[in-house]
């Protein structure tokens, strides 16, 4: 009995559908390890599976609330900036636009994983591409979730301590409450803010282990976004808000060449095509993960397009960058004071919160191009720990001596998060290694591809000709 019941086994097993893949068993009960599963399919760790009965499956609305936190970052604080270049009523509708073709773009890589039996997005590139392309995947998620996180740590500081546009000294919370003291710099704030926040939530092992302060991360926007939209309101009413534009200005052909520049701060609002597998795989029913996309993607993209609304409406062709920044002056409604110090607490503990949702998987691609044939990173916790504190490192460094969140979206969004985004996506099916590409995902992949290499260059000419015009001194 004990023999036909293994050979039952073994035939069910031949006929799964992910039948080329091993099968392996945890090293450990430990339930605060539930990362360990040797399963290394193109990806290292982000290539793993869920074993069933060893770790509880997340719920429905936790993994809502984990992909609208990879989501919703600070990217939308620039989407009103964006709205100022391209107008409101263009720019909402690349905002929807963009929004569409992410989902398009995360459907091809899910329906793709299940054919080849792979299980994150690495394993569906060295499907297609082997593994050049699993590496090249591995960098582009590292750049872009290090420049994504130097931004995230820019607005904090800014937001604490302070900061200076346009030779503009825009003063920090601390500052305001306290005046200028050594221990409210920026340097100090964000050692303490690295040590005290972001080493301890960057230690957990899984990433479900975030549902609650993901949960709160969303709230939090909320709060922004709630605030934002009451004061737009009271002064429409009060009638000290123009009518804004509704499409861009364009004067010259530097100004339509500056309608791209957008491009990439759109598209790193959206990505999160390297998060989706791995809340797929710790989904109690991981059939729902298209169902937990599209409802992320509905509940970021009402978000998005209500604060670049009021957000635009609010600071109109004053708007800055970084739309927070603008929340230091006197908004000429009651309580104009309180309301400003609540909008830039609420989001600056929104970006604390979401900083570790996307060091997770920064943490294990770094550790895949590294160690590509290591054991399980978080069953040896000497290497987890330094490649956890060497990025976190790079991280602090960078926010340092990096200027304007504006330069790192242009460089992230314009090669990494593109890459994520939609080329990867559509190389993958239009290479098609399973034969299983429609003509309309073929025409689907091209026109991303396409739409995103030539809007990317556009916009990186364009920020290139506007520096070097900029810096160019008079002869």
């Amino acid at each position: 009995m004990e023999i036909k019941a293994v050979n039952e086994q073994n035939k069910n097993t031949q006929n799964s559908p992910r039948k080329n893949k091993k099968d392996f068993s945890l090293v450990s009960n430990d339930e605060q390890v539930p990362l360990l599963f040797p399963q290394k399919i193109g990806d290292t760790d982000l290539g793993r599976r869920r074993i069933e009965g060893e770790i509880n499956g997340a719920s429905f609305v936790g993994a809502v609330f984990n992909l609208s936190t990879t989501i919703i970052g600070a990217g939308i604080m620039a989407l009103p900036a964006a709205m100022k270049v391209l107008g409101l009523g263009l720019g909402m509708a690349m905002i929807i636009f963009i929004a569409v073709l992410t989902e398009a773009s995360v459907g091809l890589l899910l329906r793709f994983s299940r054919v080849s039996g792979s299980v994150s997005y690495g394993g569906v590139m060295h499907e297609a591409f082997g593994n050049g392309g699993r590496r090249l995947l591995q960098v582009s998620v590292v750049i872009n979730s290090i420049g994504i996180l130097i931004v995230y740590m820019i607005i904090i500081g800014d937001v604490l301590s302070g900061s200076s546009s346009s030779g503009i000294h825009h003063a920090g919370l601390l500052e305001e409450w306290f005046g200028e003291h050594w221990w409210n710099g920026r340097a100090f704030v964000l050692v303490v803010t690295t040590l005290g926040v972001f080493a301890p939530l960057a230690s957990f092992k899984r990433i479900d282990s975030l549902r609650f302060t993901s949960a709160l991360a969303v709230a939090l926007a909320i709060v922004f976004l709630v605030i934002t939209a009451g004061i737009t309101i009271v002064k429409l009413v009060n009638g000290s808000i123009e009518v804004p534009r509704l499409l861009p200005d364009v004067s010259d052909i530097n100004s339509v060449w500056k309608l791209f520049t957008v491009v990439p701060v759109l598209v790193t609002a959206y990505v999160c095509h390297f998060n989706v597998h791995i809340i797929e795989d710790e989904l109690e029913d991981p059939s729902l993960i298209q169902m937990v996309v599209r409802t992320s993607l509905g509940l970021c993209s009402a978000v998005y397009l209500m604060t670049s609304f009021f957000g635009f409406l609010l600071f109109g062709d004053s708007t800055l960058d970084d739309v927070l920044a603008n929340f230091d002056t006197n908004l000429s409604v009651p309580y104009s004071s309180q309301l400003n110090d609540v909008v830039r607490v609420s989001y600056t503990l929104h970006l604390m919160l979401v900083f570790p949702v996307l060091f997770y998987p920064l943490r294990l691609n770094l550790d895949g191009l590294l160690f590509p044939s290591a054991r399980s990173l978080v069953s040896d916790n000497l290497r987890f720990a330094l490649i956890s504190m060497g990025l976190i490192s790079l991280v602090f460094l960078g926010a340092n001596f990096i200027p304007t969140i504006w330069d790192a979206f242009q460089f992230t969004g314009a090669t990494a998060a593109v890459c994520l985004g939609f080329i990867f996506p559509g190389a993958v099916a239009l290479r098609d290694a399973h034969g299983i590409a429609t003509k309309k995902d073929k025409i689907l992949s091209i026109f991303m591809i396409v739409l995103a290499v030539f809007a990317n260059v556009v916009a990186i000419y364009s920020d290139a000709y506007a520096l070097i015009k900029r810096d160019a001194s008079p002869m």
